[in-house]
């Protein structure tokens, strides 16, 4: 499934005394795109309601071109249903003026039980929303 794309500035405070983004910041990015995806379906990480939270099980980052102060970048995300319990999502982080690659991510996103900590199925309304999107 294919998410709406993630429109990114990077301002000063992204950057590091050089001018280029700071490598844990590329994550946050990632991280903005992935939340998005789910605001974009109504699916809430803070509802009281629900019964589980997200976690990252897993982590691939690679750096490709860096990015600078004042760049604009556009995170494309994948995501695809490994299991009732797990998200894989591949991200590609590009310069909207050129679309180059700037760093790539796969990122795989379990969820847990907020009590035991241990695997749960997704909530109905996201698998919903992954199987018919």
């Amino acid at each position: 499934m294919r998410c709406n794309n993630f429109n990114i500035k990077v301002f000063v405070e992204d950057t590091d005394f050089q001018g280029y983004v700071y490598h844990a910041n590329y994550l946050k990015y990632f991280e903005r795109a992935r939340s998005q995806f789910l605001n974009d379906y109504d699916i809430s990480q803070v509802d009281e309601q629900t019964k589980g939270l997200f976690v990252i099980k897993d982590l691939f980052i690679k750096y490709v071109t860096p990015a600078k102060l004042e760049n604009e970048l556009i995170v494309i995300t994948d995501v695809s249903l490994k299991s009732k319990a797990r998200l894989e999502f591949n991200q590609n982080m590009l310069f909207s003026n050129n679309t180059q690659l700037c760093c790539e991510a796969r990122i795989d996103v379990c969820y847990v039980d907020k009590q035991s900590k241990k695997p749960i199925a997704f909530d109905d309304r996201l698998l919903e929303v992954i199987k018919n999107g």
